[in-house]
């Protein structure tokens, strides 16, 4: 014997109208927090800030973006002169992301102390965190719980380094 047919209650019907009015951007926070939960979100770069960090435009609205398990010489401190090989990082990450539509894939930590978006960075075929830092552009900057690239970040830095690529002959 099958069960009655019954319809949904209110509560289902609010909360499924909830759910909707968040997944289509209703809510500026909720839609920023459903987005953070994905494992990959689209994007594209509108402006660089330096060699490992820029805004994006990610559902909408603009955001910064830190690149993860990086870190390349300051070149847009106000007030400083950047450091060296600062100019040149903050270049070429311009030419690899600048324009172009990229995928963001986050570490268990999505955000930092300043509210930049934390993230693994992939234009096209090329992943830019590794990229940056096998050219000796960036050295890597492991700090957990968004380790997951660090071993292969490590010996990426160890070749440059060994090959005296980019910041290693210059700094």
């Amino acid at each position: 014997m099958r069960p009655p047919k019954t319809k949904p209650g209110l509560g289902a019907l609010a909360l499924l109208g909830a759910g909707l009015w968040l997944l289509l951007g209703g809510g500026e926070r909720g839609a920023q927090e459903a987005a953070e939960r994905l494992p990959v979100l689209r994007a594209r770069i509108v402006e660089v800030i330096d060699g490992d960090t820029a805004r994006a435009l990610v559902a909408g609205r603009e955001q910064s973006v830190r690149y993860i398990g990086v870190d390349t010489p300051e070149s847009a401190i106000p007030g400083q002169e950047p450091e060296c090989f600062g100019k040149k990082a903050a270049r070429i990450n311009r030419r690899l992301v600048l324009g172009e539509r990229i995928r963001l894939r986050f570490g268990r930590e999505r955000r930092d102390a300043y509210g930049r978006l934390l993230a693994y960075v992939r234009a096209g075929e090329t992943f830019v965190n590794a990229e940056l830092v096998r050219r000796g552009y960036a050295r890597t900057l492991e700090i957990a719980p968004n380790d997951e690239h660090a071993p292969m970040f490590a010996r990426l830095q160890q070749r440059a380094a060994n090959s005296a690529r980019g910041l290693w002959a210059a700094c």
